[in-house]
This record gives C-alpha cells, structure tokens and sequence, in this order.
C-alpha cells in the first residue's frame, strides 16, 4: 500500500494538461503517487501557478520531449499548456524541481505493440506501474520509502497518431522544494 501523503483537497488523480506549444508537440503531463500524493501535487502545482519544465533564470536550453535522457533536470514551465514539445533545462547543480529518469515505450499487457492509440486511461495504468519499477534502480531507494514522488508525460493522441510517439517519460519530482543535486542514487 502506498505511504501515506500529507492532506490535501483534490481529485485522487488529476492530469495536468498544457495548451498548445510547438509543432512537434505530443506529450501530456500526469501526476502520480497514489490517491494523496497525487492531490497533494496537484494542489502544490496549482499554489505555484501550475508551473511545470521551464521559464527558470538558471534554465539553459529548451530540450525536445523527443530527446529527454535519464538524468536531465527541469524547472517548471511559466505558463499552462495542453501539450508539450520542448522543457527548460537546468544543470541538476542548479535549482530544479524534476529530474528525468526513464523513458519507456507504451506495450499492451502481454507486451505486444499497440498501433492504435490506447486512451489516457490505459497510458496512466501503463506509466503508473512502468515509472514505479523503474524508480528504485535510478534513485536508489524503493519507490514507496522515497522522499520523492514521481510524474510522467504521456503521448498525446495527436503525437501518437502523426509522430508514432509511443514513449512515457518518468520524472523524479518534489512536492516543490528545489533540489541542487541530481536525485541518482541519492536513496531519499
């Protein structure tokens, strides 16, 4: 069962959908870490104006979601959009708040291909298991005893479709405390 997370008002899971950006756009952002961890994201992104991957002073270079790697590091962006294209980067020795640790192609349960999209409901089943198994060999410590929680973004229907982006993208996050460090094998 998850750990417990500190109270907050919300749904027990929400997806953080950005507007419109660049012409490659098509990932979508999600929050998870069980019913209260997710609420509890949720309101702190909404205290700090929903802001996700970018707009920071420290920020150096836009990066493709396309070419998002294990251990880059990411502000949150200024501004509210239904699809992303491109994340502010900031060295992780800089004041950051998510980290990059995984990028995992979408599979059906028996691991087959999919080549129609699944739906959000499939692709957040799909992310919330894949990003938590993955979570405990990039910071080193069991997903459920972490500090940290986790997000994901997730193809868009239109990326999906005209991209063939089938790819989930696992982010290490705070509840909105800075990092200055990378969370590797950090075990917290």
């Amino acid at each position: 069962m998850p750990k417990p997370a500190p109270a907050a008002a919300g749904r027990a899971r929400t997806s953080c959908h950005f507007g419109p950006l660049l012409a490659r756009s098509s990932l979508r952002c999600s929050l998870s870490k069980g019913a209260n961890a997710a609420a509890l994201i949720t309101v702190t992104l909404l205290l700090s104006g929903c802001g996700w991957f970018g707009g920071s002073k420290a920020e150096k270079a836009a990066v493709s979601v396309f070419d998002i790697k294990p251990g880059q590091c990411f502000n949150p962006p200024s501004t509210v959009k239904s699809e992303l294209s491109r994340l502010g980067s900031v060295p992780c020795d800089q004041p950051h708040t998510q980290e990059s640790y995984a990028s995992i192609p979408f599979a059906s349960k028996d691991g087959s291909e999919v080549s129609a999209y699944p739906g959000d409901a499939a692709l957040k089943l799909f992310a919330d298991r894949v990003c938590a198994q993955e979570y405990s060999g990039y910071v080193g410590k069991d997903y459920l005893d972490s500090s940290y929680f986790f997000t994901y973004l997730l193809p868009s229907a239109r990326g999906w479709e005209q991209q063939k982006d089938r790819n989930v993208l696992c982010f290490v996050t705070t509840t909105g405390q800075q990092l200055t460090a990378s969370v590797k094998n950090s075990k917290r």
